[in-house]
């Protein structure tokens, strides 16, 4: 099969990067289970607790030498360039980084009216709605400001999503700094109308991780409420320096490859510290990791549980590690020709399409053309669970 490399590139010559009217499918129905929000200042300076009101996230025009930008400037956290966070239907050789102000970017990032034209485009039902300003403050080492500033984005969302509801689909974030504070934030995020809750993928305790029995209170809650937790890519205690920053090895496009990492090791905590098991019903979803590695995944999972548990004690599971997988971890992708291969590996009830608009990594506006062209061998039954069922059953979605 040819590489994924080869179609972007047919693609852009057959369509260009600034139209997709030709790319519809006709009859071709989807939602994207992941895709972003670009946050205006007031999203955190409206809503935040007035205490923090002077220090919440704002933006200032970029101060290197060479930059033509904005960038976001947050409390104990270096600036943020974020233009590449809307390069989505850019011709990556044009893409600079710390080119262009918030100006710039899609409206669609901020404007609901704006973003419901950007999903025609794209010829989509739906998108669930995800952070960028928010997955950057999962690292910020202020615990109480980290807090305030997810509650006032919560805040935010509830009016943006209110333009559409049945087309902008809200996923609120905790802040995680205390259980009993998490607990809260799902009560408040489900009262706000919002669909699930997006989690730091590393609790702020040194000393105990989401395995924790004391953890246990929060995944009970989630149960209780109906919510599924996130847990996205570039949201642990490195958040994405590995990305911005010189990495030690390899440089930077081996620590993007390196990303679904961080969502592995969750899945493993989750699995081997039995959270699964005394909560069978918690649904968790890996965002932005894609979905071709977890055949192999759950294989060497099961290999090291059965071969090696004993010397490295751990305790017998009532189920294999890959059954627990298939039956709590959905997984979205926006480009994973493996993934559509591989479905006979996989709980093809679990896997999820996106198109992370915005973001440089998107698919839009020329999803429809990039899904015909790999999805060619799929029975109808499993493009629909993997384009819009899946999705619209895990987030009880109307779709009219």
């Amino acid at each position: 099969m040819d590489t994924t490399f080869k179609q972007y590139e047919d693609i852009a010559e057959e369509m260009g990067w600034d139209s997709c009217a030709s790319a519809l499918e006709p009859g071709l129905r989807a939602i994207s289970a992941d895709s972003h929000l670009t946050e205006p200042p007031e999203a955190y300076s409206r809503y935040i607790d007035p205490a923090y009101r002077d220090v919440a996230p704002h933006l200032a025009r970029d101060p290197a030498p060479g930059a033509n930008g904005d960038v976001y400037i947050i409390k104990d956290q270096p600036p943020l360039v974020f233009n590449l966070a809307a390069g989505a239907g850019m011709d990556p050789r044009t893409l600079i980084r710390g080119q262009g102000g918030f100006a710039d970017l899609h409206r669609g990032g901020w404007d609901p009216k704006a973003r419901l034209a950007d999903q025609d485009r794209d010829g989509l039902l739906a998108e669930v709605l995800y952070p960028t300003i928010g997955m950057v403050l999962c690292g910020n080492p202020d615990a109480d400001y980290r807090h305030a500033c997810m509650v006032a984005y919560n805040h935010w969302l509830r009016d943006f999503v209110s333009e559409a509801p049945d087309r902008l689909i809200g996923i609120g974030q905790s802040a995680v700094r205390s259980v009993e504070d998490a607990v809260a934030d799902l009560v408040r995020i489900k009262e706000l109308g919002l669909k699930g809750a997006m989690l730091p993928s590393d609790p702020p305790f040194p000393d105990m991780d989401y395995d924790h029995p004391a953890f246990d209170p929060l995944w009970a809650t989630a149960v209780e409420l109906g919510l599924p937790i996130s847990f996205h890519t570039f949201t642990g205690r490195s958040g994405t320096s590995a990305i911005v920053s010189r990495p030690p090895r390899g440089g930077k496009i081996t620590a993007w490859n390196a990303l679904i990492r961080e969502c592995q090791d969750i899945i493993g905590l989750f699995i081997f510290g039995r959270v699964f098991e005394r909560f069978p019903d918690l649904r968790m979803v890996c965002v932005e990791a894609d979905a071709g590695w977890a055949p192999h995944f759950m294989s060497r999972m099961d290999h090291a549980y059965k071969r090696h548990r004993f010397w490295m004690k751990v305790d017998e599971l009532k189920q294999l590690p890959s059954d627990y997988f298939k039956q709590n971890i959905y997984l979205t992708f926006q480009d994973d020709w493996v993934a559509f291969n591989t479905l006979d590996l996989q709980n093809v009830r679990r896997i999820m399409w996106a198109n992370d608009f915005p973001h440089t990594d998107s698919t839009w506006p020329w999803s429809h053309k990039l899904i015909a062209s790999q999805t060619a061998a799929l029975t109808q039954e499993q493009l629909d669970l993997i384009l819009w069922g899946n999705v619209s059953r895990l987030y009880d979605l109307d779709l009219g």
